[in-house]
């Protein structure tokens, strides 16, 4: 038992160096690969797919300045002024779930930050615990501004395609740079399920939601630079 223990405190204590570790890492760093792109890739390979994996990085500076706009209006309207949870959100969640109404998540932008980045997709008690972690050190080391530039440059917007500046290049043939008010507010709409919904082929569903979002829009102040 007292080898069990000591063995026990020292992965413990080797996870919470590393971790630490990598969330200082990208704090600084650009993140080039995330454990869902891998796990995608895999899953195309199982399929008997070619990989499919377009991602390329650039920073918060060299997008639209409506995209963070457009996600936060989308995502969480609250992101700005939140810890990294959002408790009315969750309460809301938790609520609808009682009443027996459709499901909702309760996740913030640095809560997907924090599982794309570190984590798996499965909605498991372990992910959920260790995003509650990991959401906690990266607001605590990260600006907000970090934490959106990394949300816009991990996340899934389509089939093989990671962040921003491959969604405008493969959907709309611009850089990030160029994404008009509207095109930013298309490719929110699709973060749902960016496997379902397009950005490329949008249908009536989400022509509608682009809509809501532009309104939504006009309530956002727009995300300032980093100081």
């Amino acid at each position: 038992m007292r080898l069990i223990y000591k063995l026990l405190r020292w992965v413990v204590g080797l996870f919470f160096l590393t971790s630490v570790a990598a969330v200082f890492y990208y704090k600084w760093c650009p993140v080039r690969l995330t454990p869902l792109m891998v796990i995608r890739c895999v899953q195309q390979m199982k399929a008997g797919e070619k990989p499919r994996l377009k991602h390329q990085w650039v920073a918060l500076s060299e997008m639209s300045r409506y995209m963070p706009v457009a996600v936060i209006a989308s995502e969480d309207q609250r992101f700005l002024y939140h810890n990294g949870f959002d408790t009315e959100a969750i309460g809301q969640a938790i609520q609808e779930r009682k009443e027996g109404k459709r499901r909702r998540g309760g996740s913030t932008i640095s809560q997907q930050t924090a599982k794309n980045v570190f984590l798996w997709p499965d909605s498991t008690w372990l992910r959920k615990g260790l995003e509650t972690y990991f959401t906690f050190l990266i607001e605590c080391c990260w600006s907000k501004q970090r934490i959106m530039e990394v949300y816009l440059n991990s996340i899934e917007m389509g089939d093989g395609i990671y962040g921003t500046e491959a969604v405008a290049r493969e959907h709309f043939s611009c850089p990030a740079s160029e994404l008009t008010r509207s095109e930013c507010a298309l490719i929110a709409a699709t973060l749902p399920n960016p496997l379902r919904y397009s950005s490329l082929r949008p249908g009536p569903y989400m022509r509608k939601r682009q809509a809501w979002i532009k309104r939504q829009m006009k309530h956002i102040p727009l995300l300032e630079e980093e100081k």
